[in-house]
């Protein structure tokens, strides 16, 4: 190729197109043929700070765990527990992104002492579903186009559980009222509204727990 080949800009930028298409490709299949993520490494207990051991049933299932008293209700379930559906967002009970149920209660996970959980039953997003088999809340927000960004997603959707709990046939307002403490950055909120009506009106017992 001549030095003038090699320099115009139509080849050059062919040649970019060409190469950069190439490693997109290989990237995609990587990405598709990658191993399933391993879950997040335990989170190890400092003995040299204040420390318990406490009894919790979470999603059903009982749990003993030793933890600093310190740690926080939401980094035991996603750094000991490997529950990473619950996300951190503010990280200082503001957003909701971190909701849980407590006994049924939504709470913020993150506002929440890991030992003031002993002797509680606590349900996070992974214990709605049975396997692949999504709840019908979770159903319906998918079929109303609910999630975007995704981050608030659970939270909403565990507040919005605890409603149909106690409000099997919620009205709009209703369900307004109950995920008012939770923030969605992307401003979906008519369609978290619309999908948690219709999983009451099509259910009539709710979205909870399988």
């Amino acid at each position: 190729m001549s030095d003038d080949e090699s320099t115009s800009p139509d080849i050059s930028r062919r040649g970019f197109l060409v190469g950069s298409g190439t490693v997109v490709a290989a990237v995609a299949a990587s990405a598709i043929e990658a191993p399933e993520a391993a879950p997040p490494p335990a989170i190890a207990v400092d003995h040299g700070v204040p420390h318990s051991t406490i009894a919790l049933t979470v999603n059903g299932v009982s749990q003993r765990l030793e933890v600093e008293d310190r740690w926080t209700l939401v980094e035991v379930l996603r750094d000991r527990l490997g529950l990473t559906g619950t996300k951190i967002g503010c990280d200082r009970g503001e957003c909701g992104a971190c909701t849980v149920l407590v006994d049924d209660t939504p709470v913020y996970a993150c506002s929440q002492l890991a030992v003031w959980m002993d002797g509680r039953r606590i349900t996070t997003v992974e214990g709605l579903s049975s396997g692949d088999a999504l709840s019908p809340l979770q159903q319906a927000f998918v079929a109303h186009d609910g999630p975007q960004c995704g981050f608030c997603t659970s939270g909403q959707i565990m507040s919005a559980t605890a409603l149909l709990k106690r409000l099997p046939h919620p009205a709009a307002s209703d369900v307004k009222a109950a995920l008012s403490g939770n923030l969605c950055r992307c401003g979906n909120y008519n369609r978290y509204v619309e999908a948690v009506v219709a999983a009451g009106a099509a259910t009539g017992s709710g979205g909870g727990e399988r």
